[in-house]
C-alpha cells in the first residue's frame, strides 16, 4: 500500500489524470464554437445549407455557452476534488518530513551553475576553458 501511495503522491499520475480531463473539457467548448458559430458562418459565406447540418445566418450561441458552462463546472470539480487535496496533502507529508515552504526550491538552472562553477574549479590553472 505504501508504493501505490507513493506512486500517486508523485505528482505526474495526477497531472495527467487532471490533463486529460482539462483537456477532454476543452474540446468539448472547441466542438461547440466550431459547430456553433464557425460552421454557421462558413455555411452562410457560400450560401449552402448542408455544411454539418448548419443553417446559414443562425449561429448556435447557447450550444458555446453551454460548453463554456460545462468546462468552467468540470474544472472547479477537478480542482476542488483533485488539485486541493493533493496539495494540502503535500504539506502535510512535508511539514511531518520538516520541509518547509519557506526554503527555495533548488532549480535546474541553480544545479547547472554549481556545476559549472565546480568543473571551473578543477580545470587547470594553464588550460582556457571552452565556450
Amino acid at each position: 500500500m505504501e508504493g501505490f501511495k507513493k506512486f500517486l503522491m508523485q505528482g505526474n499520475v495526477v497531472e495527467l489524470a487532471i490533463a486529460v480531463v482539462i483537456g477532454t473539457a476543452l474540446t468539448a467548448v472547441i466542438t461547440a464554437v466550431v459547430d456553433g458559430i464557425i460552421t454557421p458562418m462558413i455555411a452562410a459565406m457560400f450560401n449552402a445549407d448542408d455544411i454539418a447540418d448548419a443553417t446559414a445566418g443562425i449561429f448556435k450561441i447557447g450550444l458555446v455557452i453551454a460548453a463554456l458552462i460545462n468546462f468552467v463546472i468540470i474544472a472547479a470539480v477537478v480542482y476542488f476534488a483533485l488539485v486541493l487535496p493533493m496539495a494540502k496533502l503535500k504539506e502535510r507529508n512535508d511539514r511531518r518530513k520538516g520541509v518547509t515552504a519557506d526554503e527555495p526550491a533548488e532549480t535546474d538552472v541553480d544545479i547547472l551553475h554549481d556545476i559549472r562553477d565546480l568543473l571551473r574549479a578543477q580545470q587547470a590553472p594553464g588550460t582556457a576553458p571552452r565556450a
